[in-house]
């Protein structure tokens, strides 16, 4: 029987949102959300830790902010791989006129409506090329799933594409904790399990 698999939103980073930027601007900051580790004073739920400890394999994007999500939730005593396939999908900001200033939330809003709708600039990975690496991402996370649950701690969008994919892929989510706050998790369990589990329930 296949093990569960369990995406991890990164804990709050070390980098305030409390100031009013251009769309150039934003585009500085992101890279300094990119390059900083978490918030002194961030910590685990202790059920996270739970599923981190117990998990055959844990995993993470190789952004600070994951990597060290990673190493607080399996409490530095175990090896995690990070790589880049789970860095976060693109966020580039968007063409505006630097007298337009918005809080670095809204410019992510901003930026993701127009990244989702085809604005990439060169280099960029698109919207449809970052469906394809959550699809290579999924395959990794089904393998790894074979040996048991499988953590993997990343980031909140690419989460969110990732979840979408393991559903079609009959991967229903069973349990939401803390929607796309940071820290927050979702576990998926193979549609087979979950038929097993009512077939149980329903025979008691």
């Amino acid at each position: 029987m296949s093990g569960r698999i369990i995406t991890v939103r990164h804990g709050r980073p070390d980098l305030s949102r409390e100031v009013n930027v251009s769309a150039r601007e934003y585009g500085d900051w992101w890279a300094r959300y990119d390059a900083s580790g978490l918030a002194p004073d961030e910590h685990p739920p202790g059920p996270l830790t739970e599923l981190a400890s117990s998990a055959e394999t844990v995993l993470s994007s190789t952004l600070p902010r994951a990597i060290e999500t990673a190493r607080k939730a399996t409490g530095g005593k175990r090896n995690v791989p990070a790589d880049p396939m789970f860095v976060e999908a693109p966020l580039p900001p968007p063409p505006f006129p630097d007298f337009i200033k918005l809080r670095p939330g809204q410019w992510g809003v901003v930026s993701r409506i127009f990244w989702i709708f085809g604005y990439a600039p060169s280099g960029v990975e698109n919207h449809l090329e970052t469906w394809k690496r959550v699809g290579k991402i999924a395959d990794r996370l089904e393998s790894y799933a074979q040996d048991g649950d499988i953590v993997l701690c990343a980031h909140g969008y690419l989460n969110w594409m990732i979840n979408r994919s393991l559903k079609r892929r009959g991967w229903p989510c069973v349990e939401n904790e803390g929607g796309n706050k940071y820290w927050s998790w979702r576990i998926h369990e193979p549609a087979a399990a979950n038929r097993k589990l009512e077939a149980t329930a329903a025979a008691e």
